[in-house]
């Protein structure tokens, strides 16, 4: 809703940074963290966002036929960078909905959850840094980042003990509080979108009971878990931008169009001469 009427006719996921539409960031971090297969989670009006890594023989043709060789480079490696699937979520339940109807096409192994507006950069893809926790603690991850307090109110935010004395990145999670006041909150750490999960989560999402707005949240699967098995909390390392908040999508496209080669130097250029 924030972005209407942009999103009127398009998925937000589908704005563009520079441009790329957003989603594309996100699937380009799973395949620089080895993941190759991709399921959206997606409604009756986002259909947009499997056509665009989709083939396209007109486009692709017509780009053959006008000499456009590297465009139809840039066309083609967004169709071959993932295999996707996709599943409908035919009302908007919540995150916890939208995981556990996955569950056929998970099957039972691990899985990564992306959220679509989180878009995050550093030296090591943020979920490259869980995958790694994971392969060596064989449960769970989320990932995590210090906010401040006057945001505290819009997250999960994780009650934790750190795995290792002085550790201020690897955290066991004792709780998780979704979008709590922030004289109650347990901590500062808030749950960003990027999750390793096992499957059994899958058994607490189904015995979930849906909350407001009829909504079935993962947080309340998440607590669930954690009496269960471990779960653990890992403090990333690189930038976080939320591009469905309209300020932060325009921090996104300036920062990115300053790290082209292509426009860096002009952009910047054109900035310093702007009189603000």
């Amino acid at each position: 809703m924030r972005f209407l009427p942009a999103t009127k006719a398009i998925p937000k996921e589908m704005l563009p940074i520079v441009d790329k539409p957003t989603i594309q960031y996100v699937v380009e971090e799973a395949v620089e963290s080895g993941l190759k297969d991709v399921t959206f989670v997606t409604s009756s009006s986002k259909n947009a966002i499997e056509d665009h890594f989709d083939y396209d023989y007109r486009l692709e043709h017509k780009l053959q036929e006008q000499g456009k060789h590297e465009l139809l480079k840039v066309v083609q490696e967004i169709t071959r960078m993932i295999t996707v699937s996709s599943i409908r979520q035919k009302e908007p339940l919540g995150l916890g909905h939208a995981i556990l109807i996955t569950k056929t096409l998970i099957g039972d192994e691990p899985f990564a959850v992306f959220l679509g507006d989180d878009i995050i950069v550093g030296e090591v893809p943020c979920m490259k840094q869980l995958l790694g926790v994971y392969e060596t603690h064989q449960a769970s991850v989320l990932a995590v980042q210090e906010v401040p307090e006057e945001a505290i109110s819009r997250y999960g935010v994780v009650a934790v003990e750190p795995v290792e004395p002085g550790d201020d990145r690897l955290f066991t999670v004792k709780d998780v509080v979704e979008k709590p006041p922030p004289e109650k909150a347990p901590s500062n750490l808030a749950v960003i979108g990027r999750y390793v999960l096992t499957p059994t989560v899958f058994e607490f999402l189904e015995k979930t009971k849906p909350g407001v707005g009829g909504e079935i949240q993962l947080t309340d699967g998440l607590r669930s878990l954690i009496e269960k098995e471990p779960v653990y909390a890992y403090r990333f390392q690189g930038s976080r931008y939320d591009a469905g908040n309209k300020l932060e999508y325009l921090m996104a496209t300036v920062d990115f169009a300053l790290q082209r080669k292509d426009l860096g130097e002009q952009f910047r250029a054109y900035l310093k001469d702007l009189k603000l």
